[in-house]
C-alpha cells in the first residue's frame, strides 16, 4: 500500500518552530530525516516534487515575522498567501486577525502540510490549489514569500502583482533580494538575519528582507 501525503510528512518531518518565528509550530524536514538531503530518485520514489513546504525559507520567515509585529497590515483584511509551501505566512497573517484568509500553492502536499500545521497552531484559513496567477480576487493584501526564485516564476507573477498593486492592493514580498527581483521597482520595509538550511539554500543565515513596490 502506497503511504498517503499525510503519512509522508508525518514521517519526513518534524514538529519544530523556525528561528525567526517562535511563536509558529510547523512540520519541517531537518538533517535527522530523510527528506532533508532526498535527491530527486528518492523524491521521486515517495511521488514527491521538490518539497518547499518542508523548509522555512528565508523571506517567509522573515514576512511571518513583519505581520506578527505590524499586525496591523493584515488585520481585518482579506489576505492571500501566495505560494504558500509550509502556510507559515497564513499562519502568521491568522495570528495577527486577518478577516479572511487565503493560502495558495498547487502543491497537492504542501496542501496536506498546510492543513497539519494550521492545526497544529489553532489556527484556519483557507487552502486554494488551482492557480490564481491572473485572478482579480477580492484580496485585500497580498503576501509573497520566496517565490522569485527562477526567471519563468519571476516574469509570470510580477507583472500580475504589480496590477494588483495598480488597483489599490496591498502586496508585500519576503525575500532575501534574489537576482530576479532586482529593477522591479521594489523598495524594503524590513530586513532579518534569517537562519535556513544550506541544502535547499546557499547559506545557512539569509538577509532576508520585505519589500514593497515603490511607486
Amino acid at each position: 500500500m502506497m503511504a498517503s501525503d499525510v503519512d509522508i510528512i508525518l514521517e519526513n518531518t518534524r514538529v519544530t518552530a523556525p528561528r525567526l518565528v517562535p511563536e509558529i509550530q510547523l512540520h519541517l524536514a531537518d538533517e535527522d530525516r530523510a527528506l532533508y538531503r532526498a535527491g530527486e530518485d528518492e523524491l521521486d520514489s515517495l511521488g514527491l516534487g521538490t518539497p518547499y513546504w518542508a523548509f522555512a525559507w528565508a523571506g517567509g520567515q522573515a514576512l511571518a515575522r513583519y505581520i506578527l509585529d505590524n499586525p496591523k497590515v493584515v488585520a481585518g483584511r482579506r489576505v492571500l498567501d501566495f505560494g504558500a509551501g509550509s502556510g507559515l505566512v497564513a499562519i502568521a497573517a491568522a495570528k495577527s486577525n486577518a478577516f479572511d484568509i487565503t493560502a495558495a500553492d498547487i502543491d497537492p502536499v504542501a496542501a496536506q502540510a498546510m492543513s497539519l500545521n494550521r492545526t497544529i497552531n489553532d489556527v484556519w484559513f483557507e487552502i486554494e490549489m488551482e492557480d490564481v496567477v491572473g485572478t482579480a480576487g477580492d484580496w485585500e493584501v497580498l503576501l509573497v514569500g520566496d517565490v522569485c526564485y527562477d526567471k519563468e516564476m519571476a516574469d509570470r507573477m510580477l507583472p500580475w502583482l504589480r496590477e494588483m498593486h495598480r488597483k489599490g492592493r496591498s502586496v508585500l514580498f519576503g525575500d532575501p533580494g534574489r537576482f530576479y527581483l532586482n529593477g522591479m521597482g521594489l523598495e524594503p520595509l524590513a530586513s532579518y538575519h534569517a537562519e535556513t538550511t544550506g541544502i535547499m539554500e546557499d547559506s545557512d543565515l539569509r538577509n532576508a528582507r520585505v519589500w514593497r513596490f515603490a511607486d
